[in-house]
């Protein structure tokens, strides 16, 4: 049974820097392109960037272009990003899913780890 454990939140002053990380366990890591999400109050659960099988290639969501980065570590089975320049308004529980390939746009596993909270204010 898959399990996605995320850890790395907490508050933080606009432009911070935070560091999520992803621990993926019951599968394959390397099986898959990872994900990473995020669901703000009142809104929908939304995927914001992914990495490929092999690392090579990653997706950014707009909203975060430029600032955010994702990485793998497959001998870890675990997934990071990186966050530079943080908004008030990337604030949200952040999650981790496999996708099928890295264009997916649905995740992998229908459970989802209990996330991590990134809270950006002053």
């Amino acid at each position: 049974q898959v399990q996605l454990v995320e850890s790395g939140g907490g508050l933080v002053q606009p432009g911070g820097s935070l560091r999520l990380s992803c621990v993926v366990s019951g599968v394959t890591a390397s099986d898959y392109a990872m994900s990473w999400w995020r669901q703000a109050p009142g809104k929908e659960r939304e995927l914001i960037t992914s990495i490929a099988r092999s690392g090579g290639t990653t997706t950014v969501a707009t909203a975060v272009k430029g600032r955010f980065s994702i990485f793998r570590d497959d001998a870890k089975s675990m997934v990071f990003l990186q966050m530079n320049s943080l908004k008030p308004e990337d604030t949200a529980v952040y999650f981790c899913n496999a996708l099928r390939n890295v264009w997916a746009q649905a995740p992998a596993f229908p459970s989802w780890g209990q996330g991590t909270q990134v809270t950006v204010s002053s």
